[in-house]
């Protein structure tokens, strides 16, 4: 009976490993061969929001993610993993500051050429030209 209970759930595993397109084929074959079976799917991916979410592999990220959180019944373990999650997520933030300083550098550095380059032909178009 655990292998019944189970196949749904392990169907929607592989599909979800998939991403969105296997959904949609799913869907589509299950109204090409019985139609209440693609129905059934479409109605289960506008349900489940598979149908507006980017990628069903972020939403099993996320899940993921908030699993990460759950205790494991041994403390000592407990606080080494939130201490490394913690660590972790200051190093992430440190680096996504980096690359916004990086981008305003590089942005900032584009601009001052724009307008050197326009003061240099404004300047250019000035000068009378002796002939």
């Amino acid at each position: 009976m655990s292998t019944v209970a189970t196949w749904p759930s392990q169907a929607e595993t592989w599909l979800d490993e998939r991403g969105k397109p296997a959904w949609i084929i799913a869907m589509v074959l299950g109204f090409i061969f019985f139609w209440p079976v693609g129905l059934a799917l479409l109605f289960y991916m506008i349900w489940s929001k598979r149908m507006f979410k980017g990628s069903c592999r972020h939403s099993r990220r996320r899940m993921e993610r908030h699993h990460a959180y759950q205790s494991s019944g041994n403390s000592a373990f407990d606080a080494y993993k939130a201490d490394t999650l913690r660590r972790l997520e200051e190093e992430q933030g440190n680096f996504e500051a980096f690359l916004e300083r990086l981008r305003e550098a590089k942005d900032k550095s584009e601009f001052d050429d724009f307008m050197n380059e326009r003061a240099r032909k404004a300047k250019e178009a000035d000068e009378p030209v002796d002939a």
